[in-house]
């Protein structure tokens, strides 16, 4: 089965106090939403619902509630991902027998990025060729969606000229027992590959994964370069390959971990149909809007397998634990790409693109307007609203720093810059047309006379370092800490 399984971290949380079991019957239609929205509120444990109304699966919700349980998740802290990712980017070409040999630890690490394919798997264990989703504990969230929604997919694509793989997590809103919408945005990857099979009249061959590792689960939202997909970055992560197996009915892979597997297809042919309202992540409900059906024609699954899911809302919720690992682990790789940037800042309560604090070791006039113009032109930080670019000495985390220095450093009409019709956020309900609206940056550095600054940039109120030394030596021995 291996040792990155829900099975065994539902024992590891257990063990440590970080998660509830639930014995008496639960709705999966609102109640165990609302249960689990408290349980999130008060920094809870993880929730096991083990009888759900309807169905004989457990419904596991609250998994990533807090950072702690998602350092558990990842085996690691997030100053050793980063450590361990930007050791990686800064790989060199040995000029010597010594640094060749020093090297190697990297090229073990490469090894892992391949996944392992094998046969048997766990997610085979039962097979049903008659698929029905009312075997399965599908969650409605809130009281104006369209009907049950899975919320935790690991949706499974593959390109049909490259064959490269993608892991994307797109929700599925139930139809019937066998088909479901296809909730995925223009700009993402699965659809990328739609339009390829759809140009050339074929069938799109279509697996989703639920539970398993949930390192996978969350790496189905990182916004990974194309050339990268999800198992070989998990491979990094985890410092072992990847184990997957081939579908029972297609051509695709899956993860050999999953709890439940639905393997399908998509027909270019067919019209799109109305999927919607979802209470989604933005705090609103999105709109009915058409989209692809996925026809699911075979069900796998482990005979203990245990149903995921997870609630999304008014900010903050579970997917902001989610936001928040992402804009840590992928800060080396944005610096890689864009030199100056010391650090940045995706507020939860921005839903993490409508606001994006961005802090810069400012080297040359224009820098601040640059690196928002490189951030929009970056993968999915296209979607960002607002890039507010500050000096490096700022505190982006302290949002009280971040209002002192917007107001004492920015000219609305000098700092301010907007651009129009530019890519949005399918959900961004404001833009004036779906996926297409206005940006707007914010220069929030000191300003320079060569940017055309011509009064002198006055000094802070900042008592010397002798002063400090001085009361903190004096008045510590009268017992006065503060």
């Amino acid at each position: 089965m291996g040792n990155h399984t829900l099975q065994i971290l539902i024992q590891q949380l257990e063990k440590s106090g970080q998660l509830r079991r639930i014995s008496v019957e639960t709705d999966p239609v609102l109640e165990i939403s609302e249960i689990t929205l408290r349980a999130y509120a008060a920094r809870g444990p993880a929730l096991l619902f083990e009888k759900v109304l309807g169905s004989e699966l457990p419904v596991l919700t609250n998994l990533f509630g807090t950072p702690e349980r998602l350092e558990l998740i990842f085996g690691k802290s997030v100053q050793e991902i980063t450590d361990l990712i930007a050791g990686f980017l800064s790989a060199e070409i040995p000029t010597s027998f010594r640094q060749g040999i020093q090297l190697l630890p990297k090229l073990k690490r490469l090894q892992n990025l391949i996944p392992k394919k094998g046969t048997n798997p766990a997610c085979q264990e039962i097979v049903s060729h008659t698929p029905s989703l009312e075997a399965l504990p599908v969650l409605k969230t809130w009281p104006s969606d369209a009907g049950r929604f899975v919320t935790l997919p690991q949706v499974i694509t593959q390109d049909p000229e490259t064959g490269d793989r993608n892991v994307g997590m797109y929700r599925l809103q139930v139809f019937d027992n066998t088909t479901t919408g296809m909730h995925w945005h223009p700009h993402k990857d699965g659809a990328r590959h739609f339009r390829k099979y759809r140009e050339r009249g074929q069938r799109m061959p279509v697996a989703v994964a639920l539970g398993g590792d949930p390192l996978l689960t969350y790496l189905a939202t990182a916004p990974l370069p194309e050339e990268i997909s999800e198992w070989m970055f998990a491979g990094l992560l985890r410092g072992s390959r990847i184990p997957i197996a081939p579908c029972v009915t297609n051509e695709l892979y899956v993860p050999a971990s999953a709890d439940i597997v639905l393997e399908g297809y998509i027909d270019p042919d067919e019209p799109f149909r109305e999927e919607g309202p979802f209470g989604d992540h933005t705090g609103f409900y999105s709109p009915p809007e058409p989209f692809p059906v996925f026809h699911i024609t075979c069900m796998t699954r482990k005979k203990n397998a245990v149903y995921p899911a997870t609630v999304v809302g008014p900010p903050p919720m579970e997917d902001a634990t989610f936001g928040k690992m992402t804009e840590r682990i992928f800060l080396p790789i944005i610096q890689k790409l864009i030199p100056g940037i010391i650090d940045i800042d995706l507020p939860v309560h921005g839903c993490f693109h409508n606001f994006v604090l961005v802090a810069i070791d400012k080297q040359y006039p224009g820098q601040a307007r640059k690196t928002a113009l490189a951030l929009w032109g970056l993968g999915q930080m296209m979607f960002s609203k607002f890039i507010l670019v500050f000096d490096k000495d700022v505190n982006i985390h302290n949002y009280g720093e971040v209002a002192w220095r917007l107001g004492t450093h920015v000219d609305p009409v000098r700092d301010t810059f907007t651009i129009n019709s530019a890519p949005t956020d399918l959900l961004d309900h404001t833009s004036p047309l779906a996926c297409l609206g206005g940006k707007m940056g914010i220069d929030a550095t000191r300003k320079w006379a060569s940017e055309g600054f011509t009064r002198p940039w006055p000094g802070e109120a900042e008592m010397s370092q002798e002063m400090i030394d001085r009361v903190t030596k004096r008045w510590k021995a009268y017992g006065l800490d503060f």
